[in-house]
C-alpha cells in the first residue's frame, strides 16, 4: 500500500497548508524550493542551457506543482526520460490547486468503480489499478518535444493529440483551452510549463 500512502499524504499535505494563514503556508520538504512564479509571466524563473542541467534537476524547485513533481517519481520511464540528456521533453506540470480541485483524484477512473463496486482501490489489485491511472495522469502531461512551437500537434506519453496557441496575448494548450501560467524552467533537455488547469486524463 506505499504508493496509495504517498498519494494520500501528498494530498493531506497540500489540504492542510490551504487552512493555514498565509504566512504560516509551506510544504513538507520534497527537495529544493523556488518561490512560485507570478500568475502573469511567462520568463523562465529557472534559465540554464548548459548541459549540467536537466529536467530532473528543476522539476521540483517549484513548490507551487510539488504534488505533480511528487507523482512523477513513482514511475521510473518517466524519472529517467527527465534525466536524460537526448531525450528532450516538454512538461506541462498542473498546479497544486488545479488538481486539489479535481472531482475526482488523479488515481480515480469512473469505470474501475463500475466494475470493482466494493474495495476498488484496496489490496494489490486496486493498488495496481491506483498506480496505472495516475501513470495515465503523468503521461498526459508530458510532451515528448522540445522545444514545442505553437500549432505544432504532438502526441503526449499516454496518447493523447495536444498543441498550444496564443489567444488574448495567453498561452493555451489544447484541447481544453487550458491556460499556461507561466514556463517555469528551461533547460539543456527541456522546459516545465505550470498550467492553471489539468487536461482531460480519463
Amino acid at each position: 500500500m506505499r504508493f496509495r500512502y504517498i498519494l494520500s499524504s501528498l494530498f493531506a499535505a497540500a489540504s492542510a497548508i490551504a487552512l493555514l494563514p498565509p504566512h504560516q503556508k509551506s510544504m513538507p520538504n520534497l527537495g529544493p524550493i523556488m518561490p512560485p512564479p507570478p500568475s502573469t509571466s511567462t520568463d523562465a524563473l529557472f534559465n540554464d542551457l548548459g548541459d549540467t542541467v536537466m529536467l530532473s534537476d528543476v522539476l521540483s524547485r517549484d513548490r507551487a506543482i510539488n504534488i505533480f513533481a511528487g507523482f512523477t517519481r513513482d514511475f521510473a520511464s518517466v524519472s529517467q526520460r527527465f534525466e536524460d540528456s537526448s531525450s528532450n521533453t516538454t512538461i506541462l506540470a498542473p498546479l497544486n490547486s488545479a488538481i486539489m480541485g479535481l472531482p475526482r483524484k488523479p488515481w480515480e477512473d469512473p469505470e474501475d468503480y463500475e466494475r470493482h463496486m466494493e474495495g476498488v482501490y484496496g489490496g494489490d489489485n486496486g493498488e495496481e489499478r491506483a498506480k496505472r491511472n495516475v501513470r495515465r495522469f503523468v503521461e498526459a502531461h508530458v510532451v515528448p518535444n522540445s522545444p514545442w512551437r505553437e500549432g505544432e500537434k504532438v502526441k503526449t506519453l499516454e496518447g493523447g493529440e495536444i498543441w498550444w496557441e496564443i489567444r488574448d496575448g495567453v498561452r493555451v494548450v489544447q484541447p481544453g483551452n487550458i491556460g499556461v501560467d507561466s514556463i517555469a524552467s528551461r533547460v539543456y533537455n527541456g522546459e516545465v510549463w505550470i498550467l492553471k488547469g489539468v487536461r482531460n486524463y480519463a
